[in-house]
């Protein structure tokens, strides 16, 4: 049997090689714990050059760490979190954000493709019945980028939905887990891509593009950063050997390495759709980051398996790939080259 490829999700993919050579070179000696090290230090100063402003970076274990203390700082227990229906936070994270908020409340919103779609946001917020005793009260706006579909905000449709988060004296939180799929499909600068849009605190992921064991959250208002390390003391995501978490992320965004990671996971998931596109599959949404969303037949997720090609079904005959940085252009062209073969059949029977 053919050596498997898996495209079921870009966590499934290797720590890239420059993180692991930060780890490996932080573990020199003993560092002060708990973020009192030097690497520490000079995350927040890198990443403040990063974002072109002063910002607070806290490390964590996990992207639902990230997400479920962000929206925890952002929104009293009594407030109401807008979403899109799909967003990760919402459908897949057992309640994480319920919990570490103490009982906000997710309102979903709905919009094509994975967007919000800014009518809707505004419909919802309106109706929310701001000052009324017995309902959530609108708090955050969690905005998911790259969406769960694949798709990208554009700076426009991300300057809508912040416009109307700030007419209803809402917070802005950014579910990056692939913000820098995001980013490099923007061509815009970070700061252009989070705070510059209205974000106040974004959820930088790091695992799904070459890290490991380790995601951040970049604050972008003072006044969230000072409860948050507090938050994520209380809630263990405090890291005592703090170094290795920063070496991490510090490695991360050295010369560029996580848009060139995205850059790479990226021109793969397009060069994937246009093959599965041409080769009998009907793409569910734009291919803007590195996700692919396609509807397939029965025959060829058949054909997928016996080629060991391990993918993620999603309901409805949809099929989800995910490319990550260390796929090659073989695995890529191999998947094409199997539903290929599977077309020619077909028009042969």
């Amino acid at each position: 049997m053919d050596q498997p490829i898996d495209f079921r999700s870009d966590n499934v993919g290797a720590a890239a090689a420059e993180i692991l050579k930060a780890i490996t070179a932080a573990n020199d000696g003993p560092a002060s714990s708990y973020g009192a090290d030097e690497l520490t230090a000079l995350v927040q100063q890198r990443y403040s050059a990063l974002f072109e402003r002063e910002v607070f970076v806290f490390a964590v274990p996990t992207g639902t760490a990230a997400n479920a203390t962000c929206l925890a700082v952002s929104t009293p227990p009594w407030g109401a979190i807008f979403c899109h229906a799909s967003a990760h936070a919402h459908t897949s994270e057992c309640g994480a954000t319920e919990f570490f908020s103490q009982g906000a409340k997710f309102v979903p919103v709905d919009g094509v493709d994975g967007k919000i779609d800014p009518i809707a946001l505004a419909e919802a917020t309106v109706q929310a019945g701001r000052g009324d005793a017995h309902r959530s009260q609108p708090a955050t706006l969690s905005v998911t980028q790259a969406t769960e579909w694949g798709t990208v905000y554009s700076a426009p449709e991300l300057d809508a939905l912040t416009a109307i988060a700030r007419e209803q004296s809402m917070l802005v939180h950014m579910d990056g887990a692939r913000f820098a799929a995001a980013v490099a499909t923007l061509g815009l600068s970070p700061a252009e891509a989070s705070w510059r849009r209205g974000v106040n605190i974004l959820s930088f992921g790091v695992t799904k593009n070459g890290g490991l064991l380790c995601d951040a959250i970049v604050v972008f208002q003072p006044d969230l950063a000072r409860t948050l390390s507090f938050r994520l003391r209380r809630s263990g995501y405090g890291w005592s050997k703090m170094r290795f978490a920063s070496a991490q992320l510090l490695a991360y965004i050295e010369d560029g390495l996580w848009l060139r990671l995205a850059q790479r996971a990226n021109l793969l998931a397009k060069r994937l759709a246009e093959g599965l596109g041409q080769n009998g599959g009907r793409l569910a949404a734009p291919t803007e980051a590195n996700e692919v969303f396609v509807q397939l037949p029965g025959e060829a997720l058949a054909k997928l398996a016996h080629r060991n090609i391990l993918v993620q079904p999603r309901g409805g005959g949809f099929v989800r790939f995910v490319c990550h940085f260390d796929l090659s252009d073989d695995d890529i062209g191999r998947c094409i080259d199997a539903l290929a073969d599977k077309a020619q059949t077909l028009s042969a029977g």
